[in-house]
């Protein structure tokens, strides 16, 4: 393990200080299954557990008695038959020991624990559930029905953790950076093989092979993809051919499942067209744009906005924008090109809390807007320092989407939609780096020190 047990016992002691009194109930994950009951998915600890107890073990649920002073950890001891199929583990008491937990209780005595406690008048304080068995557990433990769960999660749990989480310390930060680092491996073997001919399916197996081979996992589902105006696109059925641009969005997760999260954008051929040079260089300047306002006290939204901007501004300059760049994105005509976020919080998720709610990780507990493009954004908050978060801009040529806004005469003030047939199969484009606010500014994590220019691609592309 390496983060410490003294950062643990930390990290509860302030918990409880922060909510005062009752109980802090934590659910671990369990084994869940794909297809019948023995063949299970691969076990992901839930990031919150893993947190507060740094547990990475399934059947474990966890009570924090903040009002009697006692942190007990529930579980069972492995049965012969489990040790037959998964080898000898540490006992339950050896493993809270690691962790800084002096108590252990079998798991069939949680209930009875939580029923004496509301007994006594204490509150039960719980985290939202995002897993069907948690929501049955939940159900038996407390007597909550699941489509009331979401309703009665504690907002003083969430809003503490959220604090807590948000604000990386250095051991954090080290297991950041050291998957970030990992990451670029990933990405830089994806440019060696983004050729002709190539499929899709090979990049993404060759760049989680080079995760499995340090023994890390991928930190969420791999994008690999010629077709990058479909935000998500999970599939790996193209064959790579002359002409295309290829996107990867892929990261590796630590041992102590630390993400990292980058984006990279390559032709496929050993050039890029004069259509796909011109608006990556653009996008290169949204993203300095927004790199440009990263420092302690102003608003992501600040960041995304001056994204926004300069791709308004690139698109005036090919004529397929006009009117005022500010205006065009305050208004949201912008997300024609941007529909997404200019980036998110990243920890021990991926999208670091992202279960607990947005508009507490990101917003401090403010609304989210509603509106197309602007709704997408998942941080907007003032930046603190400790904060980790991506930088992302993107320009995408969605067919669907222009189509859409056109028949319904969506910002023509701004919009210049007879120019954009000639556009139409461009495709998208993104890259993505990590980044963490200082007390003084902002530091870009791993090797990579800033987005790639045209010749930098070529040349990671060995060309």
């Amino acid at each position: 393990m390496r983060i410490s047990k003294n950062t643990y016992e930390a990290r509860r002691n302030e918990l409880k200080k922060r909510l005062g009194s009752g109980l802090l109930l934590f659910l671990g994950n369990n084994e869940v299954g794909m297809n019948y009951a023995d063949n299970t998915y691969t076990f992901r600890q839930d990031s919150c557990f893993l947190y507060f107890f740094g547990l990475d073990f399934a059947g474990l649920a966890a009570v924090i008695d903040i009002d009697e002073n006692r942190t007990i950890v529930f579980g069972n001891e492995l049965t012969i038959d489990d040790i037959v199929w998964t080898g000898t583990q540490p006992t339950l008491r050896e493993k809270c020991e690691m962790v800084g937990v002096e108590e252990s209780l079998p798991l069939k005595d949680l209930k009875g624990y939580l029923d004496k406690g509301k007994s006594k008048g204490q509150a039960v304080h719980f985290l939202p559930p995002y897993r069907g068995d948690h929501r049955i557990w939940l159900w038996e433990l407390l007597s909550v029905e699941p489509a009331a769960q979401a309703d009665m999660a504690s907002i003083p749990l969430i809003r503490a953790v959220v604090d807590l989480r948000n604000h990386k310390d250095e051991e954090e930060l080290k297991l950041i950076e050291e998957a970030v680092d990992l990451s670029t491996q990933m990405h830089l073997t994806a440019y060696r093989m983004a050729q002709p001919g190539v499929e899709e399916s090979q990049i993404a197996a060759a760049i989680a092979e080079v995760a499995a081979r340090h023994g890390q996992a991928q930190s969420f589902p791999t994008i690999a993809t010629t077709q990058g105006q479909i935000l998500h696109n999970h599939g790996f059925v193209h064959t790579l051919k002359e002409g295309d641009l290829f996107l990867l969005d892929a990261g590796a997760e630590t041992k102590e499942h630390y993400a990292g999260d980058l984006s990279s954008t390559m032709p496929v051929s050993n050039q890029f067209t004069s259509q796909q040079a011109e608006i990556y260089n653009i996008h290169l300047e949204s993203f300095q744009a927004a790199v440009d306002c990263l420092k302690p006290g102003v608003p992501f939204r600040d960041a995304h906005i001056a994204a926004a901007t300069r791709i308004v501004e690139g698109m005036k300059s090919l004529g397929l924008m006009k009117g005022d760049p500010a205006e065009a994105a305050e208004s949201g005509a912008y997300a024609l090109f941007f529909p997404c976020g200019l980036g998110h919080m990243m920890g021990l998720d991926v999208h670091d809390m992202e279960n607990l709610g947005e508009q507490y990780v990101g917003y401090d507990g403010k609304p989210k807007s509603k509106q197309f493009g602007f709704k997408s954004l998942r941080l907007a908050r003032p930046l603190e320092p400790g904060f980790v978060f991506t930088v992302e801009p993107g320009i995408y040529f969605i067919p669907e989407l222009i189509d859409k806004w056109k028949a319904e005469k969506q910002f023509t003030d701004f919009i210049c939609y007879e120019k954009l047939d000639a556009w139409r199969n461009f495709t998208g484009l993104r890259n993505e780096l990590d980044y963490t606010i200082t007390p003084d500014g902002a530091r870009l994590l791993g090797t990579i020190k800033k987005p790639m220019t045209i010749e930098e691609v070529l040349t990671a592309k060995g060309i």
